[in-house]
């Protein structure tokens, strides 16, 4: 499902995508951060993500099309390999509660917190492995 309008709101932080029955939502940066599509956050495969901290105050710091099928976003950390298609960030939008709900799970069972630094939180880039 493609989006009718597509606004960064960089003031609070987030990306408001509006659908063609006027439904709009409203995705923080953080939570787009945090479960970015790319490998350095979701890995090669079931078992190898990267739990992500430390990104609450991230902002968007450019966004561009790819195609007609995507958005590729760059954050203000520096991460840019994050292709987020249009059935991903419909899917955000509809399950955003319940997504964040199970970050904050894992952060939890791992011991850590959002404002945990990603250097404390065992992070490592996609190369590193």
């Amino acid at each position: 499902m493609i989006p009718t309008n597509v606004v960064v709101h960089q003031q609070s932080k987030v990306l408001e995508l509006t659908y063609g029955d006027d439904k709009t939502y409203r995705l923080p940066f953080e939570l787009l951060r945090v479960l970015s599509p790319s490998a350095e956050v979701q890995g090669h495969g079931p078992g190898q993500e990267t739990l992500q901290t430390g990104k609450r105050e991230v902002l968007i710091a450019n966004i561009e099309p790819v195609g007609h099928y995507a958005l590729k976003p760059s954050f203000s950390d520096g991460h840019d390999s994050g292709l987020y298609t249009w059935d991903f960030l419909h899917f955000l939008c509809e399950n955003q509660e319940a997504l964040w709900q199970e970050h904050l799970d894992k952060l939890a069972a791992a011991g850590l917190d959002r404002d945990t630094p990603m250097s404390v939180a065992g992070g490592h880039a996609c190369g590193s492995h």
